[in-house]
């Protein structure tokens, strides 16, 4: 029974931190009416908590060294309940930013520490199952966080929505605490100094650098996908309210179901051939968000997000087996990289919107996944391992 309730610790512990991380993407348009800004300043959102994360992921396991695993991970979910319950008091979006960007600075340390956890206290033939759970707990949390807000916006407004956020973080805590056991088997690492010396060293590593450039590829085209085509929804003809931007979501839950298949997929094919194979199919559905059909752009969306929580995937573990030394600083600078892809998306792609429109976004995200075919193509090796 331990044991589950260890799993169901982990998996929540993923719920928590994406709930708050997605919570804003639903209510964009609302909050860009609300105070009378357009699409690229309101998106500033999700730009704050993406550059936060990217600020402090690399610097997570040094500190997990000092303070602990479990500690970290609950002392960080806890702190994140101030700037969450305070966005419900917001009067202004230089106010929203900076909560968001508070926010940022403390999911890290849980949802980063939570897979070091894993790798630590489970036994290696175990690892993947309960990874799987992570990934699924935190793709649960993403939808939840989006759909959610999006429903209670709808009937009560968006501030309640963040008190909602606010109290299923509560809850996530708590389970995490009463369940997630202290760490047994971690030893620590040289601390700050010596991540410091190995996140140097991995930064001339041509072929970390390689799979660096495919990670922030994958937010940049998460965020920028899912933040805009809420303002496309959210326009004429379709008219969307809250409830069915946060529905659109859903599609997000797809990845979960196709993660666990991936280690298969790539002794099948080989890490690289495979994905060039799934940047293809991501090409196709995010063209497919051109069509006007709402069923078609939904097909698209899906797509969208499968091939991407793929690349994801398949990424992680490759920085994992590149990294021979100080793997887990080698992992921090994934994370950062991959949020500062986020932050780019949500950024740069409000003036895209402001100048082309919908269709100039995803003519950008097309382009951006040409680009990672041709990094996979040149800089990763020939490996079905």
């Amino acid at each position: 029974m331990a044991f589950d309730l260890r799993a169901l610790a982990i998996a929540t512990a993923g719920f928590t931190a994406f709930v708050n991380l997605y919570s804003p993407q639903a209510l964009l348009p609302e909050l860009s009416l609300e105070f009378g800004v357009g699409a690229g300043a309101i998106s500033a959102l999700m730009t704050a908590s993406t550059a936060a994360i990217a600020l402090t992921a690399p610097f997570t396991g040094a500190l997990a060294d000092v303070l602990g695993r479990k500690r970290l991970i609950t002392a960080a979910g806890f702190a994140v309940l101030v700037p969450t319950l305070i966005m419900t008091f917001a009067m202004s979006v230089p106010q929203l930013v900076i909560l968001r960007f508070v926010q940022g600075l403390l999911l890290p340390p849980i949802f980063t520490v939570a897979v070091a956890y894993v790798g630590d206290e489970w036994p290696p033939a175990d690892v993947p199952r309960v990874a799987g759970l992570f990934i699924s707990g935190s793709s649960v949390g993403g939808f939840c966080g989006r759909f959610i807000t999006g429903v209670i916006a709808d009937l009560v407004g968006w501030r309640v929505s963040f008190a909602a956020v606010a109290l299923l973080t509560l809850a996530g805590v708590m389970i995490v605490t009463i369940a997630l056991p202290r760490e047994r088997r971690f030893v620590r690492s040289g601390g700050f100094s010596a991540s410091a010396w190995q996140m140097l060293a991995h930064l001339g590593n041509p072929r970390l650098l390689a799979i660096y450039a495919v990670g922030f590829g994958v937010l940049f085209n998460f965020i920028a996908t899912f933040t805009y085509v809420s303002f496309h929804l959210a326009g004429p003809p379709y008219y969307f309210t809250p409830t069915l931007l946060g529905a659109l979501f859903a599609t997000y839950l797809s990845g979960s179901f196709t993660v666990p298949w991936v280690g298969r997929a790539i002794l099948l094919f080989g890490r690289r051939r495979f994905v060039l194979g799934v940047i293809a199919i991501w090409i196709a559905g995010a063209l497919m968000l051109l069509a006007p059909p709402v069923a078609i752009i939904i097909v698209g969306l899906t797509l969208c997000a499968t091939c991407g929580m793929v690349c994801q995937a398949v990424s992680t573990g490759y920085v994992v087996t590149t990294a021979k030394e100080g793997r887990s600083s080698a992992a921090g600078l994934y994370a950062s990289t991959f949020y500062i892809g986020g932050s780019a998306g949500a950024f740069l792609m409000g003036f895209v919107w402001s100048a082309t429109g919908w269709t100039g976004c995803v003519a950008a995200i097309v382009a951006t996944q040409v680009v990672m075919a041709a990094i996979v193509a040149l800089a990763w090796e020939r490996s079905r391992i």
